[in-house]
């Protein structure tokens, strides 16, 4: 499921935002800047919506410590500064797009989808990487004509590598976006699972091309560069 990071410190519109989207994706909510900054910096989400009057530190400050970091999370604001300046500030920092507080929910919805598909995040369901085609919205994975049994985490965690092929993943970034922070396992599963997939695909494209980056994590090179 697409993983969302919600900053956001007005509580009542936060939770409107998170129930809207709950079928939709996966919501942290946060309500500061400096744990939002904290949040957007492990790397695991697919998109941030990020408020500008936040305490601790706001949106333009966490904006711009995230871009000068290299976190290229895309980056929606929400904000009831409407004015050009403001938004023209925003994007000057990285951000990807501007919604002015009040919003229609659905609109924020159809925003955030466009931002998934340009990014990437968002496909027509199939994902193809040489032989092996990933199905999300019937959770099959193929190779050439057969189908692989990849279940739950296996699964979860090769449509992850997928969508970010060419992207360094260190093993903690892995085991937080798929595991989750309130996981009781350690982060050793990573290994244990990466070789589960390496064997059920053995002789695949995707097997030759998945490096393992010692004491770090692992990297998939884009098949297109092979």
């Amino acid at each position: 499921m697409i993983k969302i990071l919600l900053i956001e410190d007005d509580l009542s519109l936060s939770n409107s935002v998170f129930d809207f989207l709950d079928d939709f994706a996966d919501v942290m909510q946060v309500f500061d800047g400096e744990e939002g900054l904290y949040e957007a910096e492990s790397g695991i989400y697919d998109l941030i919506l990020l408020d500008l009057m936040l305490p601790e530190k706001n949106g333009f400050q966490v904006l711009k410590e995230l871009r000068e970091k290299g976190n290229t999370t895309p980056v929606l604001i929400m904000t009831a500064k409407e004015g050009l300046d403001d938004k023209g500030h925003g994007f000057e920092l990285g951000a990807d797009d501007y919604l002015t507080k009040p919003f229609y929910l659905e609109e924020l919805k159809m925003r955030i989808q466009a931002l998934l598909k340009r990014s990437g995040k968002l496909t027509n369901n199939n994902l193809v990487y040489g032989d092996v085609t990933v199905d999300t919205s019937t959770n099959t994975t193929t190779v050439g004509d057969k189908t692989v049994e990849l279940l739950g985490k296996e699964f979860d965690l090769l449509v992850y590598f997928l969508q970010n092929q060419n992207v360094i993943l260190p093993k903690s970034q892995i085991f937080d976006r798929i595991w989750g922070f309130d996981s009781d396992t350690t982060i050793s599963v990573v290994e244990v699972y990466v070789s589960k997939i390496r064997k059920k695909l053995k002789g695949t494209q995707f097997v030759d091309n998945l490096q393992t980056l010692r004491s770090v994590g692992y990297i998939l090179k884009n098949a297109e560069e092979q």
